[in-house]
């Protein structure tokens, strides 16, 4: 009896649901880290915009850097 080898890798979540999840994961943890300082600054509201609102780009960064090869 022969073993066939797998040439195949894991895809590590590489379809577009892997990305989206990490984009919308980037968004919501730049939104937390926004509001967690805006509590502590007395503007949680203002600051979790901005936070939002950064996380898009750094979501959007995030997911190119991880997925360009495919």
């Amino acid at each position: 009896m022969t073993r066939r080898s797998d040439s195949r890798t894991p895809s590590r979540g590489a379809g577009p649901a892997g990305a989206g999840a990490l984009l919308i994961g980037t968004i919501l943890a730049c939104a937390a880290a926004g509001l967690g300082v805006g509590a502590v600054l007395g503007a949680p509201v203002l600051l979790a915009l901005v936070g939002g609102f950064a996380g898009v780009g750094v979501g959007l960064w995030i997911v190119y850097d991880r997925f360009r090869d495919l």
